[in-house]
C-alpha cells in the first residue's frame, strides 16, 4: 500500500512539473510577449522607429486615412499611395475632392457644388468667372464629376500633389519629436502592435506590427495635429490616367481655397 501511495505521489508530482512548465518553465514570469511577433518588441525604441520606416519604405504600396492637420486647416484623407502616384479622396473646410496623380500628372476631380462654392465671388481667383466668361454655377455643370488636370505651375500643384506622394508623406508624418521611449503593448486592426513615443507621447506615437513586417500601422502626431491609420502594406492596386472624355480644362488658376 505505501508503495502504491508512493507512486501516486511521484505520477501527481509529474504532471504538476509538466503544468508547470507549460505555463513557463521556471514559474517565475509567465507567457513570453514577444512569443510568435517578429522580435521587433524587444528592441530598443529607436531601433523599432528605424525598423519601421525601413519596412515602410521598402513596402510598394501602402492605404493611409484618417485626419491630417497642417497650417491651420484640417485635411480628413483616404488615400492610396505608391511610387508613381496616388488616388484618394479628401475633404476639407466642407469641401470633398478626389485627387488622381499618375507620374507628374496631377488631376482633380469633383462634383458642382464644390467648383460652384469655389469659384463664387467670395472664394478663389476667378471673382465668379472663368477666363471663358463662365460664372460659378456654369463652371460647376461644366466640370461636375470630370477631372481637372491641375498644370504644373498652378500655385496648387505641389501642396495637392504632396497628397499623392507616398515618399513625402511618410518621410513627413512617421518622424517623432523629443526622446523615444517604447510604451505600452496593443491591437490595431486586430493585429499585435508595440508603441513607441516621442517625449513620452507629447511628441507623438507610432503603433508597430508585432506580425510580419514591422510596418507602421497607426500615427498620432504631436500637438493634436491628426490620427492616420496605415493599412494594406504592399498591396498594388490600378493606377491609370483617366480617359480624354473624362477630362476637362478648367481654363484658369485652381481655386486657392482647395
Amino acid at each position: 500500500m505505501r508503495t502504491r501511495n508512493t507512486a501516486l505521489v511521484a505520477a501527481m508530482c509529474a504532471g504538476l512539473a509538466a503544468a508547470l512548465a507549460g505555463c513557463g518553465g521556471d514559474g517565475g514570469g509567465g507567457e513570453d510577449p514577444d512569443a510568435g511577433t517578429n522580435g521587433v518588441g524587444k528592441l530598443p525604441a529607436t531601433k523599432i522607429e528605424s525598423r519601421a520606416r525601413k519596412a515602410a519604405g521598402a513596402a510598394e504600396a501602402v492605404r493611409l486615412s484618417g485626419q491630417l492637420v497642417t497650417k491651420g486647416r484640417t485635411y480628413k484623407v483616404d488615400m492610396r499611395l505608391k511610387a508613381d502616384g496616388g488616388t484618394g479622396q479628401v475633404s476639407t473646410e466642407g469641401s470633398t475632392f478626389e485627387l488622381l496623380r499618375v507620374g507628374k500628372d496631377l488631376y482633380l476631380k469633383a462634383d458642382a457644388g464644390f467648383w460652384t462654392h469655389k469659384t463664387g465671388g467670395h472664394a478663389g481667383s476667378g471673382a465668379g468667372q472663368n477666363s471663358a466668361g463662365q460664372n460659378g454655377a456654369g463652371v460647376g455643370d461644366k466640370l461636375d464629376d470630370k477631372y481637372v488636370k491641375v498644370p504644373v505651375r498652378d500655385p496648387s500643384y505641389k501642396r495637392l500633389s504632396g497628397l499623392t506622394d507616398k515618399t513625402l508623406l511618410l518621410d513627413g508624418l512617421l518622424g517623432l519629436h523629443g526622446g523615444i521611449s517604447t510604451g505600452d503593448r496593443g491591437t490595431v486592426g486586430g493585429v499585435r502592435t508595440i508603441r513607441i513615443r516621442g517625449g513620452q507621447g507629447s511628441g507623438g506615437t507610432l503603433d508597430v506590427s508585432l506580425e510580419g513586417k514591422p510596418y507602421p500601422l497607426r500615427l498620432q502626431r504631436a500637438g493634436g495635429a491628426g490620427v492616420i491609420r496605415l493599412a494594406d502594406w504592399d498591396k498594388d492596386f490600378p493606377l491609370t490616367a483617366p480617359a480624354k472624355d473624362e477630362v476637362v480644362d478648367y481654363g484658369q488658376q485652381i481655386p486657392s481655397g482647395t
